[in-house]
C-alpha cells in the first residue's frame, strides 16, 4: 500500500504526519519505507539526521541515485532497494532525499521519466507492506511522480484561510492527475492539523470543508510543542514519547487509517 502525503502549500505539516505515521506503521510490526522527494530533506534529517556527504555523494544515493540511473545504461541499473536506508528503527526503511534532486528536475522531465518511481515501487511491492511518500510542497515533477505512484493521497490541513484555498488548487490538480495518468489514486482523507480547539475559526473552516464535501478524517492533531523537541532529537512520537497526547493522536489517526484501508479492501 502506498500513500502520498501531500499539499502544495508549505508548513502544513508533511513531514511530520509522514514520519510519525510511518514510525507507528513500523512499531506495529509492519515493513515500512518513507520516500523523501522533498529537496530540503527534512523527513531524511528527521529519521536519521545529518548525512556525512563525503561519505555518501548525494548523486549516487537515495532518490537522487534511483532517478540518476534512468538515464544511465540499462545494464548499469541497480535494483531500486539498493537505494534504500535503514533507520534506528525496526522495520522502518528509508529512501532520502539529497539537493541533487534540484538538479536533476529538468533533465528528468524533459526525458519524461515521469513513471519511474511507480515502477521502482512495483517491485519493491513484496518488500514493504507500506510506503509513505513526503513531497515537495508545489505541483513540480517529484511530486506529480508521487502521485502517479500511489494509491491514495493525505492531504494536510493547517486550518487558516490561505490553506483553504490551496485545497482548492490542489484538488483540481489532483482531478487532472487522476484523469491523465493514475486514475486508481484516490484521497484518503483531509487530515487536520495544528488545531486549536479554543480557538472559533478552525473549528468553522473545518465545518465548511465538510459541507463542501471534503473527506475530513475523524482524528484531529493538536499543536505541540512536543512536536518540535521531536524534530529537534530526530525521533518521531511514539518512540520519544509514547504517552504523550499528541501521540495519541497520531494512533487514533493511523488507526483510522488502517481501519479503512481493511474497509476498502472488503468492497
Amino acid at each position: 500500500m502506498k500513500r502520498v502525503v501531500f499539499n502544495q502549500k508549505g508548513g502544513v505539516g508533511k513531514t511530520s504526519i509522514t514520519c510519525n505515521l510511518a514510525a507507528i506503521s513500523a512499531s506495529q510490526g509492519l515493513r515500512t519505507l518513507v520516500i523523501d522527494l522533498d529537496v530540503q530533506g527534512n523527513t531524511t534529517h528527521y529519521l536519521v539526521g545529518e548525512i556525512d556527504a563525503d561519505a555518501f555523494p548525494a548523486e549516487a544515493q537515495g532518490v537522487a541515485g534511483l532517478f540518476k540511473q534512468t538515464v544511465g545504461s540499462r545494464k548499469m541499473r541497480q535494483n531500486p532497494d539498493s537505494f534504500v536506508w535503514e533507520t534506528p528503527y525496526e522495520n522502518l526503511f528509508l529512501m532520502p532525499a539529497s539537493p541533487a534532486l534540484s538538479d536533476m528536475e529538468k533533465e528528468l522531465e524533459s526525458r519524461y521519466k515521469i513513471y519511474k518511481l511507480r515502477d521502482a515501487l512495483t517491485k519493491l511491492d513484496e518488500e514493504y507492506d507500506r510506503v509513505y511518500i513526503d513531497t515537495p510542497p508545489n505541483f513540480n515533477f517529484y511530486s506529480k511522480s508521487a502521485l502517479i505512484a500511489a494509491d491514495t493521497v493525505l492531504i494536510p490541513f493547517d486550518c487558516d484561510s490561505f490553506a483553504r484555498q490551496s485545497l482548492y488548487a490542489l484538488t483540481d490538480n489532483i482531478d487532472e492527475l487522476q484523469e491523465d495518468h493514475n486514475p486508481d489514486l484516490s484521497i484518503e482523507g483531509v487530515v487536520i492539523n495544528q488545531f486549536n480547539s479554543q480557538a472559533r475559526l478552525p473549528g468553522e473552516l473545518v465545518a465548511e470543508l465538510k459541507d463542501e464535501g471534503y473527506p475530513v478524517l475523524k482524528t484531529f492533531l493538536n499543536t505541540s510543542v512536543k512536536m518540535k523537541e521531536s524534530h529537534r532529537e530526530h525521533r518521531p512520537l511514539v518512540d520519544l514519547a509514547p504517552s504523550h497526547n499528541l501521540t495519541t493522536q497520531y494512533l487514533d489517526l493511523h488507526a483510522e487509517l488502517e481501519k479503512g484501508l481493511r474497509r476498502r479492501a472488503r468492497k
